[in-house]
């Protein structure tokens, strides 16, 4: 019968152990701390089912940081991680762990400088944690030996063989001795883990998290049947219905992570892209973007996505509806972490309705049905997180200087209509739809104009008077163009045309987007071909 445990001080643990625990702020074991630390402590080998953000890297990290030696010379533990964005991240938990013991706990990864590392390494640490390629990299320049590793640990192991690292990992083991403890975590279970560990294990013990534990009772989990046409309408609406919400979308394909990114940018979201196509420069600039909220939606691919942990995502939105059922549980696992509630979001147009309930059947997942909020509702929704905003803005009492200015502001004007005016500009994207909704990716080489010229589309028209002296001026103040150099202004009753010369193209958009003209908050972008006549007649 299984030990109830309470508390961490249940485990046996040193004194330097629990006060770095405490310290971290851990108060309960996780349900895989529970059942794995017990059996790591009396070093059995042990096979861990369970997927990022249930705690499986303190329940690895709290028993290795309690069996090293640390007046030992060597190497004592080696971790496998697929991504370097994991390897730091373990690393920095097991330093945490090892801090009242003085240990160390060195990360190793591709992409960045060796030399570094070796010198590291020659320093003397207690625990290396890397991705396969540059530990077997160490290992064949002879900057590091495993002869005294006592702990191996294979993390999110279905993710390293996905990424083709099997024979690097089989060469790694090789180098460790036969009489070694051996721990492997993974999501999933296929064929090739199971090979590993009839291989490399010595009788292990397996332990899985129940997939209702899996999928977490924090996540509040939706799904909304729209037809494909209408996936990115839905996505903006539940973006702007939890305003301050910090969005992760996955889609099936690059092309696609790309296109609903690109689309959601022309609407005037803080969206970017990331997929296997991206550089590890790119990679981890979009990431950094994403950790320090200069963006608020992440578009990307499961590949992309994998050993992303990030703790604040509030959804995660399957903008493509996962390929399996375990694909599902990883994915929403990536909300609701660290205690944090999570929503969890499905489109699921009516030929995937087979899908959905295999997802659930298999999942165990509750999975509501839920109606897309109407575009009074995000209003209302909008207006009073901004309701609140305004509210810790008084309360702080820290806006003096700007007395004087909403004096000036209302000097000569209704303070309401004042009032209103600036809530048009904050909340006048859902006043009615605008042309811009549903416009594909189009590019500046091919967008009707003449030679060296680049034809634009903007959201302004004759509906709200504006005349192409406004265009011509404003893009000439704020993209710093000539007059002269901007031509062929057609404005139709909702939206405009302007050519502008190709080589500034990029400048206009970047500046014009989401800027005010005559008052009014316009997107621009580039304008479909003359020939190729869609919605709003382009």
């Amino acid at each position: 019968m299984e030990k109830n445990v309470a508390g961490f001080n249940e485990f046996g643990l040193g004194s330097e152990v629990m006060k770095a625990v405490t310290s971290m702020g851990f108060e309960e074991p996780t349900p895989i701390q529970k059942k794995t630390i017990p059996v790591l402590l009396t070093g059995k080998d042990v096979i861990g089912q369970a997927q990022t953000g249930t705690g499986k890297t303190a329940a690895f990290g709290i028993p290795i940081v309690e069996m090293i030696d640390k007046n030992a010379q060597g190497v004592q533990a080696i971790i496998l991680a697929p991504t370097r964005e994991l390897a730091i991240q373990a690393a920095e938990e097991m330093n945490k762990l090892g801090k009242y013991k003085r240990l160390h706990a060195l990360p190793v990864y591709g992409g960045t400088s060796i030399e570094r590392q070796i010198k590291a390494l020659k320093k003397g640490v207690h625990v290396v944690v890397g991705t396969p390629g540059r530990v077997l990299d160490h290992i064949e320049r002879r900057t590091l030996s495993l002869k005294d590793v006592r702990i191996v640990v294979l993390d999110e192991a279905d993710e390293m063989l996905d990424m083709g690292f099997v024979d690097d990992i089989t060469k790694i083991l090789k180098t460790t001795p036969a009489e070694r403890q051996t721990l492997l975590f993974s999501a999933t279970m296929p064929e090739g883990i199971l090979n590993i560990s009839k291989r490399y294990m010595r009788n292990p013990e397996k332990i899985r998290i129940a997939t209702d534990a899996l999928t977490a009772p924090k996540i509040s989990q939706i799904f909304y049947e729209v037809r494909p046409s209408e996936k990115i309408e839905a996505l903006a609406r539940l973006i702007d219905s939890d305003d301050g919400g910090i969005f992760l979308v996955f889609c099936h394909t690059k092309k696609e992570a790309d296109e609903v990114a690109t689309n959601l940018k022309f609407r005037g979201y803080e969206a970017d892209a990331m997929h296997g196509d991206f550089s590890q420069a790119q990679r981890e600039a979009v990431l950094k973007k994403f950790r320090d909220s200069r963006i608020d939606v992440l578009v990307a691919t499961d590949v992309a996505a994998r050993g992303l942990d990030i703790s604040n995502i509030s959804h995660v939105v399957n903008f493509s509806i996962p390929q399996n059922p375990e694909s599902y549980v990883h994915r929403i696992g990536r909300t609701g972490r660290a205690g944090r509630e999570g929503v969890a979001i499905t489109f699921v147009t009516p030929r995937e309705e087979r899908q959905l309930k295999l997802i659930k059947a298999v999942s165990k997942a509750d999975i509501k049905r839920g109606k897309l909020p109407s575009k009074e509702q995000v209003m209302e929704a909008r207006l009073e997180s901004l309701k609140d905003r305004i509210q810790e803005v008084v309360d702080d009492k820290n806006f003096d200087r700007y007395l004087s200015l909403a004096e000036r502001l209302i000097d000569g004007t209704d303070p309401r209509e004042a009032l209103a005016a600036l809530l048009k500009f904050q909340l006048g994207g859902y006043e009615s739809e605008t042309p811009s909704r549903g416009r594909e990716e189009v590019s500046l080489d091919d967008t009707g104009a003449g030679p060296g010229m680049a034809r634009l589309f903007m959201t302004i028209g004759r509906g709200q008077d504006v005349k192409a002296g406004d265009i011509v001026n404003a893009i000439s103040k704020k993209a710093d163009i000539p007059r002269h150099d901007i031509k062929n202004v057609s404005i139709f009753d909702t939206f405009t045309f302007v050519e502008v010369p190709r080589d500034s193209a990029e400048r206009v958009i970047e500046f014009m987007h989401q800027s005010i003209i005559s008052g009014r908050k316009v997107a621009v972008a580039p304008a479909k071909p003359k020939g190729d006549m869609g919605r709003a007649g382009r």
